[in-house]
């Protein structure tokens, strides 16, 4: 009888390394897929790891382009910020990856697909639900959640232990003070001592960033070209920079943010599983383009339909952190995303210095600025006489507040 199979999340560290050779020892055929969403790894090395501690097969995926384009650029249209803060960097980086997984499954005939996300966070949330709406016939081995594996397996010890035992290859030693997770959009810290929700992060923890101290006096000067309010151009005249294709562009952003410590936040933050947690994050890039659409959108985009979708954008942002990238909630906001974000298009130009990113000007082929009509020195077709009215029915609540507020102070 043929082992039944499961494609394996497979990041080559401590825990995702256990779990392949669990898996084997439970009877499955395992086939370890690594996600390259940005991460900087020796992916060879990691495929390597994974053919020795006994991976039938191993699949190392290239999703940085459709990471980008498919899930970062829109979410930053869309003005995704959880909390007020955070950009959703490990968030957008879940989609895809469960996505290719689900298409490795199918292409390689699994029956079950497996991740080593913890039960206490959001990402076996993000994981699961991704892998319920793609493939719902998919039987999901979640270790962290399994009572076996969690009688086995107390804390990173066993795990230390349980690798030596089976000569699995693995860098981990001993636990660092907090833990980490890296992509295109941002690097996460969280756990270890950051628990502790007064303690300073220690400056030699980030990877990403210069902090504002260190940051260079000189600016860079930069402009971000926009069509239908996705980023399609970057220029930085004085580098001789000039780049449109989405990774290439992304990469430039992140590295000119982080050597001017834009990007950093620290914040505590409501999980979807109720819990509480202290996350600090670094995104550079991403936080760059969040300030340019939200300056060219004053000058391209209709009042109305951006005050709809500012209403909206706090529920996208939720939508993404808790995991239904792909449900019907998210297929309708998209589709109103999408409409008001045609003819959003033009150019922003940008100053980036000590951990500011600053509007210097911008310039849209389909601005609704009339600068005759805001004009104070210009009458540009504009009766200032019509005033007098709009200001009279707008009054008319007022006044009438205004004596029922009288009239009950004299009863």
């Amino acid at each position: 009888m043929s082992k039944k199979k499961v494609v394996l999340a497979y990041s080559g560290g401590l825990d995702t390394a256990c779990i392949l050779k669990y898996l084997q020892e439970e009877g499955y055929e395992v086939i370890a897929y690594v996600a390259d969403v940005g991460q900087q790894e020796d992916f060879d090395d990691v495929a390597e790891r994974a053919k020795m501690t006994g991976a039938s097969e191993v699949f190392v995926e290239d999703l940085k382009e459709d990471f980008v384009t498919e899930f970062i650029f829109p979410a930053i249209a869309g003005n995704a910020v959880y909390e007020n803060r955070y950009l959703l960097g490990t968030s957008l980086a879940r989609p895809p990856i469960a996505r290719r997984q689900v298409e490795i499954a199918r292409a390689e005939g699994a029956e079950a697909v497996s991740h080593g996300a913890t039960g206490k966070g959001n990402d076996q949330v993000r994981f699961e639900l991704a892998f319920a709406a793609l493939g719902p016939d998919l039987e999901i081995i979640a270790p962290w959640k399994d009572p076996d594996f969690l009688a086995r397996f107390q804390g990173r010890r066993d795990l230390l232990e349980y690798a030596k035992l089976h000569s699995i290859p693995v860098e981990a030693t001993v636990a660092k003070p907090y833990s980490s997770d890296e992509n295109l959009m941002h690097r996460s810290y969280e756990a270890g001592m950051l628990e502790d929700p007064e303690a300073i992060p220690l400056e030699d923890m980030f990877n990403l960033t210069r902090s504002i101290e260190d940051a260079p006096n000189e600016p860079t000067d930069l402009t971000i070209h926009y069509k239908n309010a996705m980023p399609v151009r970057v220029v930085c005249e004085t580098e001789g920079v000039d780049l449109t294709e989405p990774v290439a562009l992304f990469d430039y952003l992140n590295v000119k943010g982080g050597e001017h410590g834009i990007g950093r936040i620290d914040m505590v933050e409501n999980r979807f599983v109720g819990i509480k947690s202290r996350g600090v994050y670094e995104t550079p890039g991403g936080t760059i383009l969040h300030h340019a659409i939200r300056d060219l959108e004053g000058i391209a985009m209709d009042r109305e339909v951006l005050r709809l979708r500012d209403m909206l954008s706090p529920r996208f942002a939720e939508i993404i952190y808790n995991g239904f990238w792909f449900s019907p909630e998210m297929d309708f906001i998209q589709a109103a995303f999408r409409q008001s974000e045609k003819l959003i298009d033009g150019q922003v130009h940008l100053r980036l210095i000590k951990g500011n990113v600053i509007c210097r000007g911008r310039r849209s082929t389909s601005s609704l600025y009339d600068q005759e009509l805001s004009s104070m020195d210009v009458a540009g077709g504009y009766d200032q006489e019509d005033a007098q009215g709009f200001i009279r029915l707008n009054a008319l609540r007022l006044k009438a507040h205004k004596v029922i507020l009288e009239q009950a102070a004299e009863e």
